[in-house]
């Protein structure tokens, strides 16, 4: 990548709180609870600059407890080597979760990883927004770095148990992740210098996971 040398990971954690209207009544702690049967998620569509098709992957850990997106082409930067468009790069995730049955899920935290370099006088911002089909409401989480920075960056937010929201029960509501990564100038020498930040890297792709919470719906 112009002006670019990438050593494996970009981050920022942001907050993916599952948005939803109907709350299932459940007294088990849902962090600790997942069910026993698999999950299954599928990606209906993927759209972005920083998604092409076929650089984003979505798989499911063994034990239920969290999903990861992966990453292989993400990067967004600024001066020597930059086209005018590549300042800000996008994706937008939307995925088909099946739930076993007589349960429902709520998104209790995230983590993003990544690499950024930033020359001085540069910022960059990663932000996202995590809604469910249907919905009116959006949870959003925005991070900002400020140059000079060169290094892997991670952070994670995760949610209160009074605060999470959670998919409704018995619905099947695709679950909708937009992702941005922006990179500003700023007074940075834009001649001679590149500043990126990326959510890839050179030598594999960088995961970000969305860690679930679980609760048992009421009986229908």
């Amino acid at each position: 990548m112009p002006g670019a040398t990438f050593k494996g990971g970009v981050a920022a954690a942001l907050f993916a709180t599952a948005l939803v209207s109907s709350q299932p009544a459940s007294a088990q702690s849902p962090f600790d609870n997942p069910p026993p049967d698999k999950i299954v998620i599928t990606v209906a569509t993927v759209n972005g600059s920083g998604c092409p098709a076929g650089t984003a992957a979505v798989a499911v850990s063994p034990d239920n407890t969290a999903f990861t997106v992966t990453y292989s082409d993400y990067l967004a930067q600024v001066g020597k080597g930059a086209k005018p468009t590549d300042f800000r790069k996008n994706c937008q995730l939307n995925l088909v979760v099946h739930v076993p049955q007589g349960f429902t899920y709520a998104i209790a935290s995230v983590d993003y990883r990544g690499y950024a370099h930033l020359e001085k006088g540069a910022t960059s911002v990663e932000k996202a927004s995590y809604y469910f089909q249907g919905s009116s409401n959006t949870a959003a989480k925005s991070h900002e770095f400020t140059g000079v920075f060169d290094d892997n960056w991670q952070a994670t937010d995760v949610s209160d148990i009074a605060t999470v929201e959670w998919a409704p029960c018995g619905a099947l509501r695709n679950f909708n992740i937009n992702t941005e990564l922006r990179v500003n100038a700023g007074t940075s020498d834009t001649t001679n210098t590149t500043s990126f930040m990326t959510m890839d890297s050179t030598d594999g792709s960088v995961s970000t996971t969305y860690h679930f919470a679980w609760k048992e719906c009421p009986p229908a």
